[in-house]
């Protein structure tokens, strides 16, 4: 009897500690599981106002997402509204989509698409989501096949004149002393073409107006992304002579401004101002995509969300320029910049544009020869 009561103390103690350590571990595990789900829940929770879904960059990529980024967070901070910014896993429609499902489901009810890769994206979810919002930057919504464009209600497209940006650039750097100009573009996308079209025509006027001929060496790298053979190709028009080179095409400016450096050589930007990038950067041609955004923005929050149409920025609106305060010039001032942007804003220029990929040949040119590289 004795024995069995030792066993059956034994078995209860074992039981208790069995029971306890269960408890243990349980509580212990309840408390880690618990804290997660209270900070995945509060993560959802947190409500979005504005969204923006960036393109396969990030919104520190000093262009079209960190320009439209700065224009969202600006007017939330004064405005006490939350705004998030989603990227897409890869660079593909559905990929763009899917992350807008995302953005909308966290509540955003105006959701900011910059670049003309959201063209379809921004087709497809005008309709899917009705009640919320789109300011689509520097394109049109249209389907896959190019057959249909339709901006809804519920759709801003913003525009830029390119061919205005362009032209200041190719303006200046004639009127700069430089002789020999190189135009190296990304894709030949309409924007892209009508920035070289413009920057043509501008370096053709300032050849005219100082007495001069010059030479400009154009062509497009099939791609906006950096590249070795890029960096080789603009090495050997700076080592053939060429004084600058308008780097139009996102990250392959990177390659231009990497083989400049190492041939003393000079770049203009694109987009946005791009003189922190580089020394060699005397100037850009931007878009003031920062003020359009914040703009559209203010306008949805006041109730004047100018939906259904395009808007389109030019030197009329302040839209489009060079940002003189950062550039790097060495006889082109602000005063001559300010005279030539008059005559822009006042019609007394008018530029021929272009927004399919055809050679500059037809622009009627006088004092230039482009040399086109396919």
């Amino acid at each position: 009897m004795k024995i069995k009561k030792i066993q059956s103390s034994v078995l209860f103690c074992l039981c208790i500690i069995c029971i306890s350590m269960i408890g243990c571990g349980n509580a212990n595990d309840t408390k880690i599981i618990s804290k997660s789900e209270i900070e995945q829940s509060e993560q959802k929770k947190v409500k979005c106002d504005i969204a923006l879904v960036t393109d396969l960059g990030t919104i520190g990529d000093r262009s079209f997402n960190q320009a439209s980024w700065v224009g969202i967070e600006k007017y939330a901070k004064e405005n006490n509204l939350k705004c998030k910014f989603y990227q897409p896993e890869e660079g593909t429609t559905y990929a763009y989509v899917d992350t807008i499902d995302i953005a909308v489901a966290d509540g955003a009810k105006l959701v900011v698409c910059p670049g003309y890769l959201y063209e379809t994206p921004v087709f497809v979810v005008q309709d899917k989501y009705p009640n919320v919002c789109f300011i689509l930057i520097d394109g049109e919504p249209h389907n896959s096949a190019y057959t249909e464009t339709k901006i809804n209600k519920n759709v801003l497209a913003i525009l830029f004149e390119e061919e205005q940006a362009g032209f200041l650039a190719g303006y200046a750097a004639v009127k700069d002393g430089n002789t020999k100009l190189g135009f190296m573009g990304g894709m030949a996308v309409p924007a892209v073409i009508q920035y070289g079209y413009g920057f043509v025509q501008g370096a053709d006027l300032a050849a005219k107006e100082l007495g001069i001929k010059i030479e400009i060496t154009y062509t497009y790298t099939g791609s906006f992304t950096e590249s070795y053979e890029t960096q080789i190709m603009a090495a050997s028009w700076y080592k053939n002579g060429t004084d600058v080179i308008f780097a139009c095409g996102g990250a392959l400016g990177n390659s231009v401004m990497v083989a400049a450096e190492a041939s003393n050589a000079k770049v203009i930007g694109v987009d946005t101002d791009q003189s922190q990038e580089s020394e060699t950067v005397i100037t850009s041609a931007i878009k003031m995509i920062t003020d359009a955004v914040y703009v559209s923005v203010k306008d949805y929050f006041d109730g004047t969300f100018k939906g259904g149409v395009k808007e389109v920025f030019s030197a009329e609106t302040a839209g489009v320029g060079l940002p003189m305060q950062n550039s790097k010039f060495k006889s082109f001032t602000k005063k001559d910049y300010d005279k030539i942007y008059k005559k822009l804003v006042s019609g007394k220029i008018k530029i021929f544009s272009r927004t399919d990929n055809s050679t500059t040949k037809d622009i009627p040119l006088k004092f230039t020869k482009v040399n086109f590289i396919q």
